[in-house]
């Protein structure tokens, strides 16, 4: 399979529940896709400016100091002490990653590529690419004899589920046990709302509790674009085993997979500024708060989502009757169709909205509770 052979791009067809909810009197609300609305914040925007004479070609690796700040931030606030320059790697954003790792990890037909039930459709894009057969399962137990890469995704998009360190544990150890890297995307890793996570942090797949203290195998994937409202800079990374990390970048100089130098600044800046994440943080849990119970209240059930940027519900119909009920009120979701073929009932709403039209969202659905 090519990149001509994927199918068409599935947010397509939602193109017409997005014409209807624009016909409402007082406008869309768009919870469809969890794009960032709020500002840049100002230490990371200055960092940019600051970097703009950007002449000479920037290194793949990243600079001294980015894969410095990226190891500290994981010490800091993932919970993974002794990451070095070897374990870390800047990316383009964190979608080629996970599209382009079956690629670059030499992967192809006979393998296996593992990931969630409810998953972004990028697992399973990258698998098919190469020819590798995508397999949607969560228990490591069903996970096949020929895999060879496994996609965990906590906290999940679009469910919100997050793996706790048991789960995370047994996964590494069945990973190992098949000769398969072990990759999660972590990306939502700072927006805990439900007990534990709104008190404690977030683990890591790379977490010494769940790895026994070597990150052979493993591989974290994280992005900026949540957390520091960083999409627009395509600002992401990875950390673990040194020998995964030393091919993809030998394989990344190849491709010229590199990030401009500006973005390599601001990064720089965004993972050793903690406030503003906390400051968004809250932003996204005042929206959450108005959003929550009024699905609730019109009859949605909340799944899972205890992190995250999103809302997982259903009202027990098919997603796209859900959509269209939804439309006809001037909002906007996704279909779970979308994440796999096991959730044909749920949607995904996303908190990244102004909180007015967060508000104009709750008081619609109150009209039909």
């Amino acid at each position: 399979m090519g990149v001509a052979d994927l199918a068409d791009y599935p947010w397509d067809a939602v193109a017409p529940y997005a014409e209807r909810a624009r016909a409402h009197p007082d406008g869309i609300v768009d919870l469809s896709v969890g794009s960032p609305v709020d500002p840049t914040p100002a230490v990371v925007a200055d960092a940019l400016r600051a970097a703009t004479d950007a002449h000479a070609y920037p290194q793949t690796m990243g600079t001294p100091a980015l894969r410095a700040a990226i190891a500290s931030w994981y010490d800091r606030r993932r919970g993974v002490p002794g990451l070095t320059a070897e374990n870390v790697l800047p990316t383009v954003g964190s979608k080629e990653l996970v599209a382009l790792l079956p690629l670059l990890l030499g992967l192809g037909p006979g393998d296996v590529v593992v990931h969630p039930r409810a998953a972004y459709p990028s697992y399973d894009v990258g698998a098919r690419l190469v020819g590798a057969t995508p397999v949607a399962a969560d228990d490591p137990a069903e996970w096949p004899a020929a895999t060879r890469l496994v996609w965990l995704n906590s906290p999940g998009n679009p469910d919100g589920r997050v793996l706790d360190v048991g789960e995370l544990g047994r996964a590494v150890a069945r990973a190992r046990e098949l000769g398969a890297v072990l990759a999660s995307d972590e990306c939502y890793a700072e927006l805990g709302w439900q007990a534990p996570w709104d008190a404690e942090p977030i683990p890591s797949a790379l977490d010494p509790r769940a790895t026994g203290g070597s990150t052979d195998g493993v591989l974290s994937v994280y992005s900026l674009s949540k957390q520091s409202n960083l999409a627009g800079y395509r600002a992401a990374f990875l950390a673990g085993d040194p020998q995964i990390v030393a091919r993809l970048l030998t394989a990344r100089k190849h491709l010229g997979l590199m990030l401009p130098a500006p973005v390599q600044a601001a990064m720089i800046a965004a993972l050793g500024d903690d406030a503003h994440v906390a400051a968004q943080k809250d932003l996204y849990r005042a929206r959450r708060g108005v959003l929550k119970p009024a699905l609730e209240a019109a009859g949605f059930h909340i799944d899972s989502s205890e992190a995250g940027l999103y809302l997982w519900a259903t009202e027990g119909r098919d997603a796209w009757d859900s959509l269209g009920r939804l439309a006809d009120l001037g909002i906007l979701a996704g279909p779970g169709h979308f994440y796999g073929p096991h959730f044909p009932e749920h949607i995904r709403l996303s908190l990244t909205a102004p909180d007015e039209r967060v508000a104009a969202a709750a008081g619609r659905l109150a009209a039909i509770s």
